[in-house]
């Protein structure tokens, strides 16, 4: 089913599957596919954002289970914390899925990385339809499931139009200069394949 995403802004994108097949104001798009379904966001549609620590956040950070919090709190364990666990490949692979789940929940949609060398993690990554793209050494700044913490400039994806792989990111923030000052945990809703797999409840 076709759907459209549109912005406080009135911009919006039209998506058939893993594709957008129109950009343009919400206005022309009701207009050029009236039986489309229309999801309104609060804020602004962006291309999503890339996050430049995909492999310090995936195959050299464990993400604690929920259910873990008491023992090894919430956020991302690493070095001796890291090396303590001592994990297994399902508890590798678990982590992965929930570290990118966290990326996505920043509007993230692609991560630079190194070849990532952990079976469990790579496939656990795949699956994810997270965008992964190659990178050469390790980048400076401090490693951020929020870019805009991470002390570099933040990246985003190209610009999405007609053609384009549907991977988006809204962000509720009147604009991009409120969106550097607050961070991308302002983010409302990631898609990625076409898939909306994350929405801010």
């Amino acid at each position: 089913m076709l759907t459209i995403h549109a912005d406080s802004r009135g911009r919006a994108l039209a998506v058939e599957g893993e594709w957008i097949v129109a950009a343009a104001s919400l206005e022309e798009l009701a207009v050029t596919h009236p039986h489309a379904r229309v999801r309104r966001w609060p804020g602004i549609l962006t291309p999503g954002l890339l996050n430049p620590h995909g492999t310090e956040l995936l195959e050299e950070a464990y993400h604690p289970d929920p259910r873990e919090a008491d023992e090894l709190g919430t956020e991302p364990l690493t070095g001796d914390a890291l090396t303590a666990l001592a994990l297994d490949d399902a508890r590798w692979g678990a982590s992965a899925r929930r570290g990118v789940q966290r990326m996505l929940a920043h509007g993230t949609v692609a991560a630079a990385c190194a070849p990532l060398t952990n079976r469990a993690v790579r496939d656990a990554v795949r699956r994810t339809g997270l965008g992964v793209v190659g990178r050469l050494g390790r980048p400076a700044g401090t490693p951020s499931l929020d870019p805009y913490a991470s002390g570099l400039p933040v990246e985003f994806q190209p610009e999405r139009e007609r053609g384009s792989a549907a991977r988006f990111a809204v962000f509720d923030v009147r604009d991009e200069a409120e969106l550097a000052a607050r961070g991308a945990g302002t983010c409302v809703a990631t898609v990625v394949a076409g898939r909306l797999v994350y929405r801010r409840r």
